[in-house]
């Protein structure tokens, strides 16, 4: 069992001054799921100008392995949006969705992506993306993305455009898009505004994202509002015709943390996708979905755009649990702190994926793929990174007790 959080606000959020110390909240993962009963998609949102409109909740399969039955059951529930990528589970993703949606592809919308470099090739670009379509067994990819995108030097290669081009008029994909949640992905997304090339965007968004929210219940302390330009980069984006797509919205994903304050049905996860929809500039959020009942608990939340005090109440404890120890996407201000050059942003996302998320094997295959890991950390004696975080996050704590001790490969099966 984790030891409890403690909490970045100076100790006054200590011992539960936010919310009150007596966590009444009390309920059972089990009487949440039997609260709801069943569960359908109640909505569906213009993805910006594609005039595509896809289900508010929708599918991420950066997880699914060979499981066919969760996507039937994601289309049995009004789920019309499946994101996947090359990548995910080493191109298992692709072709599970591939096989469970044989025969329905003019019921759903698929989406894939390419990490293309500022030298990859055009007809690189191809080949990644051909191998997509025949795992997907699809003639066509309805938004292909470029994935993970953190460097503008890669939005200026003119190779991807002459690719994306020519893959549109051979009817290869239909729509552009550009994926990420790096601390450089706000001058990535200014540039792909403006280079007019470009219809979906998906981004880490969520309820601690938009400094007003989090300020409205930090009120007096004295944090960097490291991420106060992406809601007006969305809504550039959005006035521009671009469809907004959030991913990232559970903020961490530490669900069980939250099941003893939940009651009557409702869910923190609920709660924090409640706070993206009511967003209006965002279309839609992608999701991981592990089992039939994480995804109704999850579902049960579509049609929603008003925020309830239950809901705010359940995210404030969640910043209160959880915000001293969860490294914030589109920041990176630590990044170059460490004259051993450790990724550190990218070392404690690897380790939130493996301890949060539960996607251990996918944590570890990322982090095998660093070019730089956290081993540096194990023998530091300067620790330059101690306070480099404006958020107050024990950096030196976090990368060397925690992060390379979970995900290096030694000892583990492969």
């Amino acid at each position: 069992m984790r030891a409890k959080r403690r909490t970045v606000l100076k100790g006054f959020l200590q011992g539960g001054a936010l919310l009150g110390a007596s966590p009444t909240l009390l309920t059972s993962t089990s009487a949440v799921q039997a609260a709801m009963g069943p569960v359908k998609i109640q909505q569906y949102r213009p993805l910006g100008s594609t005039g595509m409109r896809i289900s508010d909740i929708s599918f991420g399969a950066s997880r699914l392995r060979q499981q066919p039955e969760l996507v039937a059951h994601a289309l049995d529930l009004g789920i019309n949006y499946f994101d996947s990528a090359e990548s995910y589970t080493g191109g298992t993703s692709e072709e599970t969705l591939g096989k469970a949606l044989r025969g329905k592809r003019d019921r759903v919308y698929l989406t894939s992506k390419g990490h293309f470099s500022a030298h990859t090739s055009a007809d690189d670009m191809m080949q990644s993306l051909e191998g997509s379509l025949r795992r997907l067994q699809t003639d066509y990819i309805d938004v292909y993305f470029n994935h993970a995108v953190n460097d503008v030097a890669r939005l200026k290669n003119e190779a991807f455009y002459t690719f994306t081009e020519r893959a549109k008029q051979q009817g290869k994909i239909r729509y552009v898009g550009l994926s990420g949640h790096g601390g450089r992905l706000i001058e990535c997304l200014e540039y792909a505004i403006a280079r007019k090339a470009f219809d979906v965007m998906l981004v880490a968004y969520n309820f601690g994202q938009d400094p007003s929210f989090i300020q409205s219940f930090t009120r007096g302390f004295d944090f960097i509002a490291i991420n106060q330009e992406l809601p007006r980069v969305i809504k550039k984006a959005k006035a521009a015709g671009m469809g907004v797509v959030a991913m990232k919205t559970l903020r961490g994903a530490r669900i069980n943390d939250m099941a003893p304050y939940q009651r009557d049905g409702a869910t923190f996860a609920q709660a924090a996708f409640r706070w993206v929809l009511s967003n209006p500039l965002v279309d839609a959020l992608i999701i991981s979905m592990k089992s039939k009942s994480q995804m109704a608990e999850f579902v049960a939340a579509s049609g929603s755009s008003k925020v309830s005090q239950q809901d705010t109440e359940l995210l404030k404890r969640y910043v209160e649990l959880n915000d001293s120890t969860y490294c914030r996407p589109l920041c990176d201000a630590c990044e170059a702190s460490c004259p051993e050059g450790v990724p550190i942003a990218d070392v404690l996302r690897h380790k939130i994926y493996f301890e949060d998320y539960g996607a251990e094997r996918m944590a570890m295959e990322r982090y095998a793929a660093l070019s730089r890991n956290a081993a540096a950390c194990q023998s530091c004696t300067h620790q330059a990174c101690l306070n480099a975080c404006p958020y107050g996050l024990p950096i030196p704590t976090l990368t060397r007790r925690r992060a390379h001790e979970l995900l290096h490969w030694d000892g583990r099966p492969g």
